[in-house]
């Protein structure tokens, strides 16, 4: 592609960048919640008169200033925007207040008195499962019972079948994005009675609706403004402290502002589900797997959020990259008294990752084989079926992915005396876009004004580089490097939230073809000027130039006094279905495959792991950028390598931040690519998958490999603590 600059690298590289958090309007209050220190406890009466005693404080709201039906949820509307009768977790907001400054509200909201009657917290989610209700709606998100296929049970000669069984139990923590900026918004009265919200949101069209719904407004009254977000990686999807700020700035006709502290950040929504995971795998002697069967509990938390929709990402790839001809799997997405999870980066696939490759790492024993060879042995490729009963009719290259990481070199020095050295390998697969039938679509429009292009369409840039990607397609596209995109918001098409590929499968794609219809338009007059068809001209290095020669102008006389725009029709994902009650259908628009091998060095003595290599290789159906691909692995494999070893969500919320255990630049070693399968996802107008998820599935699996083969340990739970390790936990 030609070459493009990242808009943002500068300002965010110098400390310039503008986050939501910097933003200041005049007459401008300040909004602290008041949150719950409970995770399970009645609410008897709150009083806010010694808050209103604080000097400077115009507001304190209560769930009893809200509509009855304030309730807000992506999938199901069960999370009250302010807790009335019952707290769930701890954290949970109970009141919010506005106020002058920062600190009066801070003191105001400490001088909100709330009674409490604390009663039994559910947080492990085998004990919530069998507890009574923890909610109206029970403590069951949702079940897949997936059923597939026969038992072999006899040969066909009917002698029995010599087993091999291997059983395994599996924990694995909660993790948080760890996003650079937490939460933050801004809420504007507006002359016609409407606010506008300038907020760090990932998707603005479902915050919108969602607020409006909590507060009783219509859709078209809220106009949001994704405003310099910092980050995203499946979360911002709470919209209840935007709904507090709608109320606010409604009520006092004053800007209102709010920003997350990160200590509440970690009691907050939208993390990776913690998993209990109890996984049995049958093979026959010669390492073809006969069955898979399990039953995985995933902590949801107090409330739905996206975990209805996470089970149904995490059934089609349960049993793993493998051709499996039956499996029994069930799936829960548990209420606890824990914060709500949601849609963190690699969901649901990231977690039965660890433990479908932890069971075929311990076939392998039982069988005397080479784990690479065993996953070669049975691994799907093209045509076969996942265990939804859905035909892989796309690229399946699971095989040819574990073979480059397998083969590629390994690093040459030897480990420092002392310590062991371990090898692991895993592969993984994860469902992209929406799933189920979720009808999801993007447009664009281009516009060239005299030689200067811009871009519009509702897809945000919360960091992964889209905005980039969108500069990258114009500049191939039409020879101008510079395009200007502008901000998205509300008043545009809904391109739904980043993430499992869309932007770069649907948006992308919105994009590149709009502006092919506007280099149509401006080529013509050219082709015929010289006789040919525009088919035979091409934009390269800035010129325009035919395949003989004979024209080679500057891409300038293209565009030149030109104003032409073109807005592409809704890119859309193919359709599905959703999952029958045996777990069964045609419900993934898209699959993309990762492999990974881990070189790491343990301290058997204290525990300590050291990851010494990581190699990768990655179905990304076309690469549109090279270096950008590369970054999101980076990325993937520093998240992966902190939920394997490192990252301690509970002990972050009980101590704080500084307890939490997220890799740092030192902690991550230069991850290199054996390999960039290129195989064109078909029905994607550009041929390229998301990466972002696929890569970070196979990391903690790949991880937890290396140190069990340098240790000879089981080590079934993730983070592999220096605690664990050298206790053999």
């Amino acid at each position: 592609m030609t070459a493009a600059e990242r808009p943002d690298a500068t300002a965010k590289a110098q400390g310039r960048f503008s986050y939501t958090a910097d933003l200041w309007a005049p007459g401008m209050l300040w909004c602290v919640l008041v949150r719950s220190p409970h995770a399970h406890a009645r609410v008897l009466g709150i009083d806010v008169s010694a808050a209103y005693a604080v000097p400077g404080v115009h507001a304190v709201i209560t769930a009893a200033d809200l509509p009855a039906d304030a309730y807000h949820g992506p999938v199901v509307a069960d999370c009250p925007v302010l807790a009335s009768d019952v707290v769930r977790y701890v954290g949970e907001p109970v009141a919010a207040v506005a106020a002058e400054t920062p600190h009066a509200a801070r003191l105001a909201a400490e001088a909100v008195y709330v009674d409490y009657e604390p009663t039994d917290a559910r947080i492990d989610p085998e004990h919530a499962f069998a507890s009574a209700p923890l909610h109206p709606d029970g403590n069951v998100f949702r079940h897949i019972a997936l059923r597939h296929g026969r038992q072999v049970q006899r040969r066909p000669d009917g002698s029995a079948v010599d087993e091999v069984v291997v059983e395994g139990l599996y924990d694995i923590a909660a993790q948080d994005q760890a996003n650079p900026a937490t939460d933050a918004a801004l809420a504007l009265p507006c002359p016609d009675g409407g606010i506008e919200l300038h907020v760090a949101t990932q998707w603005p069209h479902a915050d919108r609706d969602q607020v409006a719904q909590c507060i009783g407004l219509p859709p078209g009254a809220l106009r949001l403004m994704p405003t310099g977000v910092g980050g995203s990686g499946g979360t911002r999807e709470d919209v209840g402290l935007l709904a507090v700020l709608t109320w606010l700035a409604a009520g006092t006709n004053r800007p209102v502002k709010a920003v997350v502290e990160r200590a509440d950040a970690l009691n907050g929504g939208g993390h990776r589900h913690a998993a209990r995971l109890k996984y049995t795998h049958r093979a026959d002697r010669n390492g073809r797997l006969l069955a898979v069967e399990a039953q995985i509990l995933l902590d949801g938390g107090a409330y739905a959020t996206t975990s209805p929709e996470v089970v149904g990402r995490l059934a089609g790839c349960a049993t793993g990259p493998y051709m499996v001809p039956y499996a029994a799997v069930d799936v829960w997405a548990v209420r606890t008294n824990n914060p709500p999870a949601g849609t963190m980066r690699g969901p649901g696939a990231t977690q039965v990752c660890f433990a479908y490759e932890a069971q075929m790492d311990r076939l392998a024993e039982a069988l005397g084989m080479d784990p690479v060879e065993l996953r070669l042995r049975n691994a799907l490729s093209e045509g076969t079926m996942l265990t939804t009963g859905q035909i892989l009719d796309g690229p399946t290259p699971a095989g040819e992915l574990l073979r480059a990481v397998a083969l590629a070199p390994k690093p040459e020095s030897e480990p420092p005396a002392g310590l062991k050295r371990g090898i692991g390998h895993a592969v993984g697969l994860i469902p992209l876009l929406g799933i189920e039938g979720a009808d999801e679509s993007s447009t664009a429009t281009v516009r060239l004004d005299h030689g200067v292009v811009t871009v519009t369409c509702a897809a945000v840039e919360v960091g992964q580089g889209f905005t980039y990607l969108v500069r990258q397609i114009v500049a191939d596209v039409l020879g101008i490097p510079d395009a200007i995109v502008l901000p998205a918001g509300t008043a545009l098409p809904s391109a739904g939230p980043p993430g499992l590929g869309r932007h770069t499968m649907l948006t992308a794609g919105a994009v590149d073809q709009a502006a092919r219809e506007i280099r149509a338009k401006l080529l013509a007059p050219i082709a015929a000027r010289y006789g040919m068809t525009a088919a035979l001209l091409d934009i390269r290095d800035g010129r325009i130039v035919s395949y003989d020669g004979l024209v080679d102008l500057p891409a300038s006389v293209m565009t030149e006094g030109q104003e032409v725009a073109a807005t592409a029709g809704a890119c859309r994902a193919r359709h599905t279905e959703p999952l029958d009650d045996a777990g069964q259908g045609d419900a993934y628009p898209a699959v993309a495959f990762a492999a990974c091998r881990v070189v790491a060095d343990v301290d058997p003595e204290t525990g300590e792991v050291k990851v010494v290599d990581v190699t990768g290789a990655y179905d990304a159906g076309k690469v549109l950028d090279h270096t950008q691909a590369l970054a999101r692995v980076e990325g993937a494999v520093a998240l992966g390598i902190g939920l394997a070893l490192t990252e301690d969500l509970d002990a972050a919320r009980l101590h704080g931040p500084a307890a939490w255990g997220h890799p740092g630049s030192l902690d991550v070693p230069p991850v290199r690519v054996a390999a960039w399968h290129e195989d064109p996802q078909p029905g994607v107008p550009l041929g390229a998958k998301g990466i972002t998820d696929a890569a970070i599935v196979p990391v903690p699996a790949a991880v937890a490999a290396a140190v069990r083969n340098a240790t000879g340990l089981e080590l079934p739970g993730l983070p592999l603590t220096p605690k664990a390790v050298a206790a053999g936990a």
